[in-house]
């Protein structure tokens, strides 16, 4: 059972299709899927000489998945600028790559039905490590183009300032 304390009539935990990105200050335009937030810490395994045949187990090293963020194919530039930032075709020798700004950090602002924002993570230190700009192309296929980006990424956090929003209750006219 879901916890909600600010909406305790609330059973069912929120749903996974309204959300947002946003870098750089700003929205980022027509995104349809983020990949998992997902960290892994590796298990170090260790055993003392006269223990029994049994092992002890410790936590290691934390490593953040990359994310991937997916939009249909339209005119706005905002993952072939960032993917730009990190390697850019003709560029002059010795700079391919923006290092004083091809990192940046992500907000994904996640809302409830209504449309108040629930809950906002803070990604830190993306870059881009993998860019798609048209997926295959198939004249016989009925589908949209979708772009992605692949964020490398020095880990998230839960923005701990956005809190459960009071639910509005629709009142009959």
């Amino acid at each position: 059972m879901a916890e909600f304390v600010v909406n305790p009539q609330r059973f069912d935990p929120y749903k996974n299709f309204k959300f947002r990105v946003r870098w750089d200050g700003r929205y980022v335009a027509g995104i349809s899927k983020v990949s998992a937030l997902k960290r892994t810490t590796e298990v170090v395994k260790h055993r003392e000489g006269g223990d029994p045949s049994t092992s002890r187990k410790s936590p290691g090293r934390t490593e953040f998945d990359a994310i991937t963020l997916e939009r249909g194919v339209t005119h706005d530039l905002e993952f072939e600028n960032w993917a730009s930032k990190v390697w850019q075709l003709q560029a002059s020798l010795g700079s391919e790559v923006s290092l004083a700004d091809f990192r940046k950090d992500v907000i994904l602002d996640f809302y409830n039905e209504a449309g108040q924002l629930a809950i906002s993570y803070k990604v830190f230190r993306c870059w881009v490590s993998e860019y798609q700009a048209l997926p295959d192309l198939d004249a016989n296929a009925n589908a949209v183009a979708i772009q992605h980006i692949k964020l490398e990424n020095e880990g998230w956090q839960r923005d701990q300032a956005v809190v459960e929003p009071a639910e509005p209750t629709l009142v009959p006219a």
